[in-house]
C-alpha cells in the first residue's frame, strides 16, 4: 500500500520547514509526494486543485494519503466533508501529523449505514469553525494594526535595508559595541538588514587578500 504525501507551498519558510519536519519524524517508508506550486490559492476547493488531483488518479484502495496538518489541505468545513467523502469513495485512509485533528480516524464510517459517523462529523465542524474563526480573528487583528499604524503615518511593510551611505557608520559603531537592536533603532531600518550589513563586513575582511 502506497503512502501519498500531500503539500501545498507556502510562502512562508519557517512554516514550510515545520511542516516538512513533522512529515520527517513520521518515518514515511517509500512516500509518494504530491507538492502543489507556490500561488495554489488556500481559497481554490481542495477538489479543484491539480496536484491533489494528480494524487487521486495515481492512488488505488487501501493507499494512505498524508498531511502535515488538515489545514493544509483545506480551509472549510464543507471542503473537509466534500475530500473525506471522495476518500471514503475511492477506499483510500487519510492521516495526518500534526494538529487537533490528528488523534482523530476521520475516516471512520458507520458499520450499517456507511455514512460518516455522527461524532466524527460533529467533531469535524467544530475544529474547522475553531481554524476559521482564529484566522478571522487575525486577519482583523493584522488590519487593525495596519491602520493603527497608518494614523501614525507608518505604511506597513518591511523596514528599508541599510543605505549606501550610512554603510560605514553603522559598521564603525558595531565595532565599537553597539548592539545589533540599537543599531536597528537608530537608522529606521530591520534588525535582519543589520545583520546581513554585518555578515558582508565580516565575509570581506576574511577574504583572501583582504586589507580592511
Amino acid at each position: 500500500m502506497a503512502n501519498l504525501v500531500y503539500r501545498r507551498v507556502s510562502t512562508d519558510q519557517q512554516s514550510i520547514d515545520r511542516r516538512n519536519l513533522v512529515l520527517d519524524e513520521a518515518g514515511i517508508e517509500d512516500p509518494v509526494v504530491f507538492e502543489e506550486q507556490a500561488g495554489t490559492s488556500s481559497r481554490l476547493h481542495p477538489l479543484e486543485r491539480p496536484k491533489l488531483g494528480e494524487l487521486l488518479t495515481y492512488a488505488r484502495p487501501g493507499d494512505t494519503m498524508r498531511i502535515s496538518e488538515m489545514f493544509r489541505l483545506v480551509r472549510g468545513t464543507q471542503h473537509i466533508l466534500d475530500v473525506l467523502e471522495v476518500l471514503h469513495r475511492n477506499r483510500l485512509a487519510l492521516r495526518i501529523h500534526d494538529g487537533a485533528f490528528s488523534a482523530m480516524d476521520l475516516t471512520a464510517r458507520h458499520p450499517r449505514t456507511g455514512e460518516l459517523l455522527s461524532t466524527v462529523k460533529f467533531m469535524v465542524q467544530t475544529l474547522a469553525a475553531a481554524g476559521e474563526l482564529q484566522r478571522d480573528i487575525q486577519r482583523e487583528l493584522t488590519y487593525d494594526g495596519l491602520r493603527a499604524a497608518a494614523a501614525k503615518g507608518d505604511k506597513g511593510g518591511r523596514r528599508p535595508a541599510v543605505p549606501a551611505d550610512k554603510t560605514d557608520t553603522v559598521r564603525t559603531a558595531y565595532l565599537e559595541g553597539r548592539s545589533i537592536a540599537a543599531l536597528a533603532r537608530d537608522h529606521s531600518v530591520s534588525r535582519g538588514a543589520k545583520r546581513k550589513a554585518r555578515r558582508e563586513y565580516e565575509n570581506r575582511v576574511n577574504a583572501p587578500g583582504s586589507d580592511i
